[in-house]
């Protein structure tokens, strides 16, 4: 049996597809399309709220008695389909779409913490992430930056109020690779639960829950739409986890749901008061987006790889940085975890900020954007973009050196791109020193 959040309350439902094949799951896992007229897509519910005949049907429906849809800031049909598409690829038992990946960070944190509570977190994450944290340190949360989830790392920091380790899957923009099976154990060695941003990899990548962790963050902005024309993100709930109140006051009304009391809490109270909802389009567009999410990213790990190599070793390169070059110190980790793929992204170091932006300003196919995951390649200088707000330091623990450059590789052909990156570098070696 599989239990899906539909509208306002759970129900379940017979997982007749279970053993699905991974391009199968991502057109029919969960998905039949819309029942009532026959469309192969659930169609955009463009609605703000929602009608019901009677008084006593949407007193059901606000006390979960009954399946309905009364708000869209509450719940919507075409983000419940989206919603229900992601808990069936994740594994999970539930998930909640919302405005953006940072409000569904924001969200699954806010949904478990209080003032004077502590979390343990990778340094190697998002610039904006980053931020947040700092924007949690004022609400009296502490955080606590790793470079590496171990056991001797977590003995410094865990105590009696430590209630959350993080991590993404891949660093971004350092590209370290988190064994998450290992940091799973260790993490759950110390009574806590293991969250983490799969963004960067996606469960084409991996399946973060197959591999112990207990909350899957995603910014759907960036693969899972592949477009870039949403803004959103999800968070999936594994189940798995058991919250108590000993440990979690915050969840008091909620563990009664069990399995379910996260996602409870998320949905009926955190997620519901934030009112951080996704729009029903953007909804729509990540679930088309979905459907070609393995076809994209095969051409993108592919594509990266081929870029990678053809740039590494070359005159005015400092450095490339890519999971999957043998030179990576992540080489072994990725290549088991991720079964030979590397993800769409990798970095290269040109020695000088000056260096970096005439790179940037020669490329003619490569558009200098702060997004990731988008079929047409990206570039962006990070330390000067989404690293602003960091200090020297926290920039250098991330992997942010100021002649870094971020590169999202798209699904051009790839001697198109290696021709653009190697005429650029020409360019920028014949014009300027380093």
């Amino acid at each position: 049996t599989y239990w899906l959040w539909t509208g306002r309350m759970w129900r379940c439902f017979i997982r007749s597809d279970i053993k699905l094949k991974y391009d199968t799951s991502l057109l029919h896992g969960n998905f039949k399309g819309d029942a009532g007229t026959g469309a192969t897509l659930v169609p955009v519910y463009q609605s703000s709220a929602f009608g019901q005949e009677t008084a006593e049907q949407i007193e059901k429906i606000f006390h979960n008695k009954a399946a309905g849809f009364a708000y869209t800031r509450i719940s919507n049909p075409t983000t419940a389909s989206f919603e229900n598409r992601i808990t069936y690829l994740e594994g999970g038992i539930a998930s909640v779409a919302v405005s953006s990946g940072m409000a569904a960070i924001s969200a699954t944190f806010l949904n478990i913490l209080s003032s004077g509570d502590e979390i343990i977190s990778k340094n190697s994450i998002f610039g904006g992430t980053l931020d947040l944290f700092k924007d949690f340190e004022n609400l009296g949360i502490k955080i606590h930056l790793i470079d590496e989830i171990t056991e001797d790392e977590m003995k410094k920091y865990v105590n009696e109020n430590t209630k959350a380790v993080f991590a993404e899957t891949i660093g971004n923009p350092k590209l370290d690779v988190t064994d998450v099976k290992k940091a799973s154990e260790i993490v759950h060695s110390f009574g806590l639960p293991f969250i983490l941003d799969n963004t960067t990899a996606t469960t084409y990548l991996v399946k973060g829950i197959d591999l112990g962790a207990d909350i899957i963050i995603n910014s759907a902005s960036k693969y899972i739409n592949g477009n870039s024309n949403s803004i959103s993100g999800v968070i999936t709930d594994s189940g798995n986890f058991k919250w108590t109140v000993e440990k979690y006051p915050i969840m008091k009304d909620y563990v009664k749901f069990g399995k379910f009391a996260f996602s409870a809490k998320l949905k009926n109270d955190t997620f519901r008061n934030l009112g951080c909802c996704v729009s029903p389009m953007n909804s729509y567009y990540n679930s088309l987006g979905l459907e070609t999410l393995s076809l994209r990213m095969e051409r993108h790990c592919s594509n990266a790889l081929a870029l990678a190599e053809s740039l590494e070793g070359l005159d005015g390169v400092r450095e490339v940085v890519y999971p999957m070059l043998k030179s990576s110190h992540y080489y072994d980790i990725a290549n088991s975890q991720f079964n030979g793929k590397g993800g769409g992204i990798l970095t290269l170091r040109l020695f000088t900020k000056e260096r970096a932006f005439a790179f940037i300003n020669q490329l003619k196919y490569a558009i200098n954007i702060t997004n990731i995951g988008d079929t047409k390649t990206l570039v962006i200088h990070p330390s000067s973009t989404i690293y602003a707000h960091s200090n020297e330091e926290e920039q250098i623990k991330a992997g942010v050196y100021d002649d870094l450059i971020r590169v999202s590789v798209g699904i051009e052909d790839i001697e198109d791109l290696k021709q653009d990156f190697k005429d650029a570098l020409d360019y920028v070696n014949k014009n300027y020193n380093y």
